[in-house]
């Protein structure tokens, strides 16, 4: 050192490396890497809650490329500590066992988030299989819609794309495949895993062990991620801030649905929309299965049976429906016929072929097929293309089926796990890939051609693709539904858990077909699915082609009564729905929850029950665990406050001993699903419209129902554009203050966001509580009435902040 010699020197170097030692690590953005004698593990940090595991064998490489995890969030990295066998980040600490390579992960409080078992990693061949312990209190929750329980705890499961026609509640695998969980209940709180990698997996969840949490796959890489809550919603949000966000969907797609496996003609279609509107049921969709094509040809059109098909969809659009349209990926084989779809696939050679070159040939409903190489960048642009004339023809939407894909006379019911693709693009190296390594990402690939078509052809509107299978992070290209399901009760609970897990697994627009796809409905079961699927984000009645008939008002007017009751309040309630659409499409929250997904100290309560749920954070459905039966049941219902929606009274219960929740006894009626809304909440309500094409006449309801946090969100744009995205939506948050006595003291609107003039120019203010008010708005004296118990102030729409003063009346 400059300045100092001899034993001098000698001291200030000593002191110096002492305060080194003892100074802690400076934080950069580095990766930690430990190896043992056979593997080498690379834990990056992505975020200060997610990190990236990656175990490969001694000496190989592995590719670093991903169908669900784009290349730049691959690429994040944040500032993390590591030392020789450890990585800390700000919220999580992970160590790692040098001989065995086992994996723990803390939170920043010291709790055990991520456990390793004492075998952590098997290999079999190219496949693997890694072990963690699982805690007595754990629960397990998303994975798509895997049938059985919405806890997924006690069972096991493969991943493989299956076509899984009339399924039980036990029937694995499915349609789908998302290899990604969460785990709440345990000491630390609640994390999700996402392994990334496409082959047939497998996940047990104490299953074989009940203290062993094991996942692995046949082949492919050891990649995935675990990422840190504490809550489940902040798993969800980081989940699909990782793997995208489902986009904000055309407003119609929140409407009522009607389809059929099949309208076979123009003129049952006309008939079917002026029956809908004669009986005065709100409607948006109509769907057309394949049997509007030409023998069952994608891209074609059946002239005979809809020889104005163009004029029909104007004529149907005028009166406020829109259609969708299905598009199958396989394409039937037909060499020296015309068959435009088919002639130019081969000239592009978009096809997949055999092992031996020779093209793959298999049968589904054209006859003899051949099938796209969505892994090809121009394969999905040549897929895109081919829906110019149904763009051009108006079809609003696409409908992507069988794309599991699903193959007939045979025992896989897809194609040889040996047929070639070919990779070309995105950040894969340019090589070939078997379909045990591409089966599971076809229907996503499929979907994302469709998708990046639409926007393509329509680039300032918003895409809707409707997707049976799909992978993890599909929900950046397409809205799902659970398959072919069956009118019975048990599918009914079934489509609650399914469309709750799928919600939890990044897929927001999701839902099951209304009354059972097979077997027809009995009267009461389908008015009580018509009931839950008003409360669910996708709501479509739909049946097979040799199942009895399931429109609305299949069994007489007392049902049809009822269920169009439940489809006029879905429309009533747009405003709310919208705005969680669009506030979906920013954090990744689903629309329907488990009540524990906002309240997640009742994960293990009652308020788990089946067939209760939540739409948004503020209403509660409290639907009967046992739906075919008539005896009275106990509605779960969090503690904080509710009311009545349908009455607008205050509801209580018998209280829990430590006071989280209240037990409500229901008694059933056929006519009524209990629904409540959370005290505190503001809820936007909109007069009733006939498609959601229509503006609303008359006011805004925005009705109060007194509590804690009073809060709700007002938002509206074009409701079909790219507009919103450029600031041409209007966004208003509202806010309300309490007294002692629990009266509303004031009601407070913020400026609003956004250059879009909503919809409505006057408003309804309606607070449920009982009491007489009085209203000032700056010095004016508002008009108030009473309302069926209720206070009614109406105003001018408050664009701009405003303060509305509350005194009781005298």
């Amino acid at each position: 050192m400059r300045g100092l010699t001899g034993r001098w020197a000698w001291v200030a170097r000593v002191m110096l490396a002492a305060f080194c030692m003892a100074a802690p690590a400076q934080a950069q953005a580095q990766d930690l890497v430990v190896t043992n004698a056979t593997h080498s593990l690379r834990a990056t940090p992505i975020s200060d809650a997610i990190v990236r595991i990656r175990i490969t064998p001694i000496a190989a490489t592995a590719e670093d490329a991903s169908w669900v995890v784009a290349a730049d969030v691959r690429a994040r990295r944040v500032a993390a500590e590591v030392g020789e066998r450890e990585l800390r980040t700000a919220r999580l600490h992970i160590t790692v066992d040098g001989a065995t390579l086992g994996l723990n992960v803390d939170d920043q409080a010291g709790q055990r988030i991520f456990a390793s078992d004492a075998d952590p990693l098997r290999r079999e061949g190219q496949g693997f299989t890694l072990r963690q312990r699982l805690d007595i209190g754990e629960h397990i929750f998303a994975l798509g819609d895997k049938t059985g329980l919405l806890d997924r705890r006690g069972s096991s499961f493969v991943n493989w794309n299956t076509d899984s026609w009339n399924y039980s509640s036990s029937s694995d695998p499915s349609y789908k495949s998302v290899p990604f969980f969460i785990s709440s209940g345990g000491a630390g709180g609640a994390y999700g895993v996402l392994l990334d990698n496409s082959w047939r997996s497998w996940f047990d969840f104490g299953h074989r062990e009940a203290d062993v949490l094991s996942f692995g796959a046949s082949d492919g890489p050891i990649d995935y991620y675990i990422i840190a809550g504490p809550t489940i919603a902040e798993v969800v949000r980081r989940y699909t801030d990782l793997s995208g966000r489902a986009p904000l969907p055309p407003r119609w797609v929140l409407g009522y649905q009607q389809s059929r496996w099949s309208y076979e003609s123009e003129a049952e279609v006309r008939a079917l929309a002026a029956r809908l509107r004669s009986e005065r049921i709100p409607t948006d969709v109509i769907w057309l299965d394949i049997d509007y094509q030409d023998r069952n040809r994608p891209f074609t059109i059946n002239r005979q049976s809809f020889p104005q098909f163009r004029g029909m969809i104007s004529d149907l659009r005028r009166d406020g429906f829109s259609l969708v349209a299905i598009a199958d990926p396989h394409i039937a084989h037909a060499p020296d016929q015309g068959y435009g779809a088919y002639d130019s696939g081969v000239a592009g050679g978009h096809f997949l072929s055999r092992a031996d070159g020779t093209p793959y040939i298999a049968p589904v409903w054209p006859g003899p097929s051949v099938f796209p190489d969505y892994t090809r960048t121009a394969t999905r642009e040549w897929w895109g293309d081919l829906l110019t004339p149904l763009v051009d023809d108006g079809i609003a939407g696409i409908w992507n089926d069988m794309n599991e894909p699903a193959i007939f006379e045979t025992s896989t019911k897809t194609m040889p796990i040996d047929t070639v693709h070919r990779i070309v693009g995105d950040d894969f190296a340019a090589r070939t890939a078997s379909h045990a390594e591409i089966h599971n990402v076809y229907g996503m690939q499929n979907t994302r051609a469709t998708y990046d078509g639409l926007r393509r052809l329509r680039p300032d509107e918003r895409a809707f693709v409707m997707t049976r299978a799909s992978f993890a992070g599909g929900q950046r290209y397409a809205a799902t539904w659970t398959g072919d399901n069956s009118s019975t009760w048990d599918h009914l609970r079934l489509s609650v858990s399914q469309t709750l897990n799928l919600g939890l697994s990044g897929f927001t627009w999701a839902g099951a077909d209304v009354g059972g796809f097979t077997g027809g409905p009995s009267a009461e079961l389908m008015t009580r699915w018509f009931q839950y699927a008003a409360f669910a984000p996708i709501f479509r009645d739909h049946s097979a082609k040799d199942a009895p008939r399931a429109e609305p008002w299949v069994h007489g007017a007392e049902h049809l009564a009822i269920r169009r009751r439940y489809v006029e309040e879905r429309y009533r309630l747009m405003p709310y729905i919208y705005a969680l659409a669009e506030a979906s499409a920013r954090t990744g929250d689903p629309l329907m929850r488990p009540v524990f997904y906002d309240y997640p100290a009742l994960v293990d309560s009652p308020c788990s029950a089946p067939m209760t749920f939540t739409l948004g954070s503020a209403l509660l459905i409290g639907g009967n665990p046992k739906p075919e039966d008539d005896v009275a049941y106990p509605v779960c219902l969090p503690a904080g406050g509710w009311y009545d929606y349908w009455s607008g009274a205050r509801v209580a219960g018998r209280a829990s001993q430590d006071g989280r929740f209240a037990l409500l006894d229901v008694t059933p009626r056929l006519d009524t699903l209990p629904v409540y809304v959370r005290a505190g909440t503001i809820l936007p309500r909109a007069p009733l419209v006939q498609s959601t094409l229509e503006r609303p006449e008359g006011a805004l309801e925005v009705h109060i129902y007194p509590g804690p946090d009073c809060h709700g969100t007002l938002y509206d744009d074009d409701g079909h554009s790219m507009g919103f995205a450029r600031g041409d939506f209007a966004r208003q948050n509202v806010t309300c203050t309490i007294d002692a006595a629990g009266r509303v003291q004031s009601l407070s609107f913020a400026a609003r966001e956004g250059r879009h003039h909503p919809w409505w120019t006057n408003m309804a203010i309606i607070i449920h509580d009982g009491i007489s008010y009085q209203a000032r708005l700056g010095g004016r004296v508002l008009g108030v009435n009473q309302v069926d118990g209720a206070t009614q102030i109406d105003l001018p729409d408050q664009g701009g902040a405003a303060t509305i003063r509350l005194t009781p009346a005298p």
